[in-house]
Protein backbone atom coordinates (compact mmCIF):
# COMPACT_ATOMS: atom_id res chain seq x y z
CA UNK A 1 0.00 0.00 0.00
CA UNK A 2 1.42 3.39 -1.01
CA UNK A 3 1.19 6.36 1.09
CA UNK A 4 -1.05 8.46 -0.63
CA UNK A 5 -3.25 5.45 -0.97
CA UNK A 6 -3.52 5.32 2.63
CA UNK A 7 -3.76 8.77 3.17
CA UNK A 8 -6.73 9.14 0.55
CA UNK A 9 -8.81 6.09 2.45
CA UNK A 10 -8.29 8.10 5.76
CA UNK A 11 -9.95 10.91 4.30
CA UNK A 12 -12.77 9.49 3.24
CA UNK A 13 -13.16 6.93 6.59
CA UNK A 14 -12.63 10.11 8.43
CA UNK A 15 -15.87 12.31 6.26
CA UNK A 16 -17.48 9.38 5.93
CA UNK A 17 -17.90 6.94 9.03
CA UNK A 18 -16.40 9.62 11.49
CA UNK A 19 -18.35 12.24 9.99
CA UNK A 20 -15.77 15.08 10.08
CA UNK A 21 -15.90 18.62 9.12
CA UNK A 22 -13.27 19.49 5.96
CA UNK A 23 -11.27 21.74 8.33
CA UNK A 24 -10.95 18.55 10.86
CA UNK A 25 -9.97 16.21 7.85
CA UNK A 26 -7.41 18.79 6.29
CA UNK A 27 -5.49 18.85 9.94
CA UNK A 28 -5.54 14.91 9.92
CA UNK A 29 -4.20 14.98 6.31
CA UNK A 30 -1.70 17.38 7.38
CA UNK A 31 -0.27 15.09 9.97
CA UNK A 32 0.12 12.67 8.08
CA UNK A 33 1.57 14.45 5.29
CA UNK A 34 4.68 15.80 7.43
CA UNK A 35 5.88 12.37 7.66
CA UNK A 36 4.96 11.37 4.07
CA UNK A 37 7.22 14.27 3.60
CA UNK A 38 10.15 13.01 5.81
CA UNK A 39 9.82 9.57 4.38
CA UNK A 40 10.31 10.64 0.82
CA UNK A 41 13.40 13.37 1.62
CA UNK A 42 15.00 10.58 3.34
CA UNK A 43 14.62 7.78 0.57
CA UNK A 44 13.53 5.63 3.36
CA UNK A 45 11.36 2.35 1.35
CA UNK A 46 8.89 1.87 4.18
CA UNK A 47 5.04 1.85 3.57
CA UNK A 48 2.14 2.26 5.70
CA UNK A 49 2.01 -1.14 6.19
CA UNK A 50 5.59 -1.90 7.73
CA UNK A 51 7.08 1.68 8.89
CA UNK A 52 8.44 0.74 12.44
CA UNK A 53 8.42 2.52 15.62
CA UNK A 54 12.25 3.98 15.25
CA UNK A 55 11.69 5.71 12.24
CA UNK A 56 8.27 7.46 13.35
CA UNK A 57 10.54 7.92 16.66
CA UNK A 58 13.11 9.02 14.21
CA UNK A 59 10.12 11.27 12.17
CA UNK A 60 9.25 13.15 15.81
CA UNK A 61 12.92 13.45 16.82
CA UNK A 62 13.13 15.74 13.83
CA UNK A 63 9.84 17.70 13.86
CA UNK A 64 10.61 18.80 17.16
CA UNK A 65 13.09 20.89 15.92
CA UNK A 66 11.33 22.83 14.49
CA UNK A 67 7.75 23.11 16.20
CA UNK A 68 6.74 23.48 20.01
CA UNK A 69 5.82 21.14 21.83
CA UNK A 70 2.20 21.49 21.36
CA UNK A 71 1.99 21.22 17.90
CA UNK A 72 4.59 18.03 18.39
CA UNK A 73 1.53 16.37 20.27
CA UNK A 74 -0.88 17.46 17.78
CA UNK A 75 1.07 15.89 15.03
CA UNK A 76 1.59 12.41 17.21
CA UNK A 77 -2.24 12.16 18.10
CA UNK A 78 -3.22 12.51 14.09
CA UNK A 79 -0.35 9.96 13.16
CA UNK A 80 -1.77 7.87 16.33
CA UNK A 81 -5.37 7.68 14.82
CA UNK A 82 -3.80 7.43 11.07
CA UNK A 83 -2.44 3.92 12.32
CA UNK A 84 -5.12 2.91 14.09
CA UNK A 85 -7.18 3.37 10.92
CA UNK A 86 -4.91 1.34 9.29
CA UNK A 87 -5.60 -1.20 12.15
CA UNK A 88 -8.81 -1.11 11.93
CA UNK A 89 -8.79 -2.47 8.34
CA UNK A 90 -6.42 -4.88 8.99
CA UNK A 91 -3.23 -3.29 7.00
CA UNK A 92 -1.73 -3.69 10.09
CA UNK A 93 -1.76 -5.65 13.22
CA UNK A 94 0.03 -2.96 15.52
CA UNK A 95 -0.10 0.71 15.82
CA UNK A 96 3.52 2.24 15.69
CA UNK A 97 2.82 5.39 18.03
CA UNK A 98 1.40 2.83 21.06
CA UNK A 99 4.76 2.91 22.71
CA UNK A 100 5.27 6.56 21.71
CA UNK A 101 4.19 9.28 24.33
CA UNK A 102 3.27 12.86 23.51
CA UNK A 103 5.14 15.47 25.46
CA UNK A 104 3.90 16.62 28.33
CA UNK A 105 2.20 20.13 27.87
CA UNK A 106 0.02 22.18 30.11
CA UNK A 107 -2.89 22.90 29.21
CA UNK A 108 -3.35 26.60 27.66
CA UNK A 109 -6.03 28.70 29.32
CA UNK A 110 -7.61 31.18 26.28
CA UNK A 111 -7.34 34.38 26.46
CA UNK A 112 -10.36 36.08 26.80
CA UNK A 113 -11.65 40.08 26.44
CA UNK A 114 -13.31 41.73 29.17
CA UNK A 115 -16.99 43.68 28.70
CA UNK A 116 -15.41 47.33 28.51
CA UNK A 117 -12.50 45.89 25.62
CA UNK A 118 -15.62 44.00 23.35
CA UNK A 119 -17.83 47.27 23.67
CA UNK A 120 -14.24 49.24 22.76
CA UNK A 121 -13.48 46.84 19.77
CA UNK A 122 -17.10 47.19 18.06
CA UNK A 123 -17.35 50.80 18.87
CA UNK A 124 -14.26 50.95 16.74
CA UNK A 125 -16.24 49.27 13.67
CA UNK A 126 -16.33 52.17 10.74
CA UNK A 127 -20.32 52.19 9.88
CA UNK A 128 -19.88 54.70 7.04
CA UNK A 129 -18.53 51.95 4.97
CA UNK A 130 -21.18 49.23 3.81
CA UNK A 131 -19.59 46.31 5.22
CA UNK A 132 -19.01 47.86 8.98
CA UNK A 133 -22.89 46.96 9.75
CA UNK A 134 -21.79 43.58 8.55
CA UNK A 135 -18.54 43.46 10.52
CA UNK A 136 -21.06 44.88 13.51
CA UNK A 137 -23.49 42.14 13.16
CA UNK A 138 -20.84 39.30 13.14
CA UNK A 139 -18.94 40.21 15.69
CA UNK A 140 -21.93 40.50 17.82
CA UNK A 141 -23.01 37.25 16.79
CA UNK A 142 -19.98 35.89 17.52
CA UNK A 143 -19.73 37.09 21.57
CA UNK A 144 -23.54 37.11 21.62
CA UNK A 145 -23.78 33.31 20.64
CA UNK A 146 -20.15 32.11 21.56
CA UNK A 147 -20.27 30.64 17.87
CA UNK A 148 -16.98 29.55 16.32
CA UNK A 149 -15.38 31.09 12.94
CA UNK A 150 -16.53 28.49 11.23
CA UNK A 151 -20.09 27.98 12.74
CA UNK A 152 -20.64 31.99 11.92
CA UNK A 153 -19.32 31.67 8.05
CA UNK A 154 -21.65 28.95 7.32
CA UNK A 155 -24.81 30.34 9.04
CA UNK A 156 -28.02 30.72 7.26
CA UNK A 157 -30.98 33.07 6.93
CA UNK A 158 -33.16 29.69 7.20
CA UNK A 159 -31.36 29.35 10.30
CA UNK A 160 -32.64 31.96 12.08
CA UNK A 161 -35.90 31.21 14.16
CA UNK A 162 -35.83 35.07 15.56
CA UNK A 163 -39.49 34.39 16.87
CA UNK A 164 -38.71 31.84 18.94
CA UNK A 165 -35.32 33.35 20.01
CA UNK A 166 -33.17 30.56 18.59
CA UNK A 167 -30.55 30.35 16.28
CA UNK A 168 -29.20 26.53 14.77
CA UNK A 169 -26.06 25.97 14.20
CA UNK A 170 -23.78 23.84 12.72
CA UNK A 171 -20.94 22.37 13.98
CA UNK A 172 -18.06 19.97 13.72
CA UNK A 173 -18.80 16.91 12.33
CA UNK A 174 -22.21 18.68 10.98
CA UNK A 175 -23.56 18.30 14.65
CA UNK A 176 -26.61 21.19 15.31
CA UNK A 177 -27.48 22.83 17.96
CA UNK A 178 -29.98 25.48 19.21
CA UNK A 179 -28.40 28.61 20.84
CA UNK A 180 -30.24 31.11 22.02
CA UNK A 181 -30.25 34.62 20.80
CA UNK A 182 -30.74 37.69 22.46
CA UNK A 183 -32.47 41.15 21.19
CA UNK A 184 -29.52 43.09 20.52
CA UNK A 185 -27.57 40.59 18.24
CA UNK A 186 -30.71 39.58 16.92
CA UNK A 187 -31.04 43.67 16.00
CA UNK A 188 -27.65 44.10 14.52
CA UNK A 189 -28.33 41.03 12.01
CA UNK A 190 -31.44 42.69 11.07
CA UNK A 191 -30.12 46.10 10.30
CA UNK A 192 -27.07 44.11 8.17
CA UNK A 193 -29.96 42.57 6.03
CA UNK A 194 -32.25 45.61 5.73
CA UNK A 195 -29.85 47.94 4.80
CA UNK A 196 -27.27 46.28 3.51
CA UNK A 197 -27.07 42.73 2.18
CA UNK A 198 -30.69 43.35 0.16
CA UNK A 199 -28.52 45.59 -2.07
CA UNK A 200 -25.45 43.03 -3.02
CA UNK A 201 -25.38 41.15 -5.45
CA UNK A 202 -25.80 37.48 -4.36
CA UNK A 203 -24.14 34.86 -6.51
CA UNK A 204 -25.98 31.61 -7.17
CA UNK A 205 -25.21 29.24 -4.48
CA UNK A 206 -25.31 32.18 -1.89
CA UNK A 207 -28.43 33.11 -1.54
CA UNK A 208 -29.04 31.42 1.79
CA UNK A 209 -25.88 32.46 3.40
CA UNK A 210 -26.30 35.31 6.06
CA UNK A 211 -22.94 37.10 5.86
CA UNK A 212 -21.39 37.91 2.82
CA UNK A 213 -18.36 39.74 1.41
CA UNK A 214 -18.95 43.04 -1.24
CA UNK A 215 -19.15 40.19 -3.97
CA UNK A 216 -22.05 38.39 -2.80
CA UNK A 217 -20.11 35.35 -2.15
CA UNK A 218 -19.52 33.35 1.60
CA UNK A 219 -16.74 35.15 3.96
CA UNK A 220 -13.73 33.17 4.19
CA UNK A 221 -12.26 32.18 8.08
CA UNK A 222 -9.22 34.11 6.77
CA UNK A 223 -11.34 37.36 6.21
CA UNK A 224 -12.37 37.15 9.95
CA UNK A 225 -9.38 36.88 11.37
CA UNK A 226 -8.16 40.06 9.36
CA UNK A 227 -10.69 42.09 10.66
CA UNK A 228 -10.55 41.82 14.07
CA UNK A 229 -6.92 41.72 13.62
CA UNK A 230 -7.31 45.57 12.27
CA UNK A 231 -9.61 46.34 15.25
CA UNK A 232 -7.36 45.34 17.73
CA UNK A 233 -4.68 47.25 16.01
CA UNK A 234 -6.92 50.19 15.59
CA UNK A 235 -7.54 50.71 19.55
CA UNK A 236 -4.06 49.72 20.51
CA UNK A 237 -5.55 46.01 22.19
CA UNK A 238 -2.05 44.80 22.97
CA UNK A 239 -4.21 41.29 23.54
CA UNK A 240 -3.70 38.26 20.53
CA UNK A 241 -6.99 38.36 19.88
CA UNK A 242 -8.83 35.95 17.19
CA UNK A 243 -12.49 35.34 16.56
CA UNK A 244 -12.06 32.76 19.18
CA UNK A 245 -11.16 34.66 21.21
CA UNK A 246 -14.91 36.35 21.26
CA UNK A 247 -16.15 32.65 22.08
CA UNK A 248 -13.87 32.22 24.99
CA UNK A 249 -15.28 35.47 26.38
CA UNK A 250 -19.09 34.35 26.09
CA UNK A 251 -18.47 31.21 28.07
CA UNK A 252 -16.15 33.46 30.69
CA UNK A 253 -18.93 35.95 31.08
CA UNK A 254 -21.59 34.12 31.16
CA UNK A 255 -19.86 32.01 34.17
CA UNK A 256 -19.42 35.46 36.21
CA UNK A 257 -22.60 35.88 36.16
CA UNK A 258 -23.51 32.46 37.56
CA UNK A 259 -24.55 30.41 34.66
CA UNK A 260 -23.71 27.10 35.34
CA UNK A 261 -21.34 24.65 33.34
CA UNK A 262 -23.94 22.23 31.69
CA UNK A 263 -26.22 25.18 29.77
CA UNK A 264 -22.51 26.62 28.88
CA UNK A 265 -21.55 23.11 27.63
CA UNK A 266 -24.85 22.91 25.29
CA UNK A 267 -24.46 26.64 24.11
CA UNK A 268 -20.83 25.82 22.73
CA UNK A 269 -21.33 22.49 21.44
CA UNK A 270 -18.71 20.57 23.65
CA UNK A 271 -19.16 16.87 23.93
CA UNK A 272 -17.51 16.50 26.90
CA UNK A 273 -17.99 19.09 30.17
CA UNK A 274 -14.49 18.76 30.75
CA UNK A 275 -13.93 20.91 27.73
CA UNK A 276 -16.15 23.58 29.10
CA UNK A 277 -14.58 23.60 32.91
CA UNK A 278 -11.73 25.05 31.21
CA UNK A 279 -13.43 28.36 31.80
CA UNK A 280 -13.57 27.62 35.38
CA UNK A 281 -9.77 27.96 35.81
CA UNK A 282 -10.48 31.93 34.10
CA UNK A 283 -11.82 33.64 36.84
CA UNK A 284 -10.87 32.08 40.58
CA UNK A 285 -12.83 34.69 42.15
CA UNK A 286 -15.79 33.20 40.69
CA UNK A 287 -15.52 30.15 43.02
CA UNK A 288 -14.33 32.03 46.16
CA UNK A 289 -17.79 33.80 45.80
CA UNK A 290 -19.26 30.25 45.12
CA UNK A 291 -18.13 28.92 48.51
CA UNK A 292 -18.77 32.22 50.80
CA UNK A 293 -22.50 32.27 49.13
CA UNK A 294 -23.31 28.32 49.13
CA UNK A 295 -21.23 26.26 52.07
CA UNK A 296 -23.18 25.60 54.91
CA UNK A 297 -20.12 26.46 57.08
CA UNK A 298 -20.07 29.82 56.11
Amino acid sequence: MKWKHALNDYQLYLKIERGLSQNSIDNYALDVTKLINFVEANNINHTPVNITSELIQQFIYEIAKIVNARSQSRIISGLRSFFNYLVFEDYRKDNPLELIESPKIGRKLPDTLSEAEIDTIIKAIDLSKPEGERNRAMLETLYGCGLRVSELINLKISDLFFDEGFIKVTGKGDKQRFVPIIDVTKKYINIYRTSIRVHLNIKPGHEDTLFLNRRGKQLTRAMIFTIIKQLAVKIGLEKNISPHTFRHSFATHLLQNNADLRSIQLMLGHESITTTEIYVHLDKSHLSEVVEKYHPRN
